[in-house]
């Protein structure tokens, strides 16, 4: 992952219902949500919501696929692991540490 595809995430996930709303959908795994499910769950304004999942699109952490009607909003695992790769790419200058390697750490899903 380059600097600038790691700023643009975590920029969009800086925002408090921004990341809630990509933290559901990691919970959710590939089955993914409709915008519907999430603005009831979150209670959150269809247009508001539209805005948020824009960003979270943008940002390559999430993915959106039309079936039939519907859209349908997933994580984009493999850039959720390789933003938390790039972010630990050089913990504990190769020593020992507390903290799981990326390929440890990944999301299987």
């Amino acid at each position: 992952m380059e600097s600038k595809e790691v700023v643009q995430a975590l920029a969009a996930l800086a925002h408090p219902l921004r990341l809630e709303i990509f933290r559901a959908l990691v919970v959710t795994g590939q089955s993914g949500l409709t915008p519907g499910v999430i603005q009831e769950a979150l209670a959150v304004p269809a247009a508001t919501l539209s805005f948020h999942l824009k960003e979270l699109v943008n940002s390559g952490l999430v993915t959106q696929e039309r079936a039939s009607r519907n859209l349908i909003y997933r994580a984009a695992y493999d850039n959720m692991n390789a933003l938390l790769g790039y972010l630990t790419d050089n913990c504990c200058e190769g020593a020992a540490c507390a903290v799981e390697t990326a390929g440890d750490a990944a999301c299987k899903c």
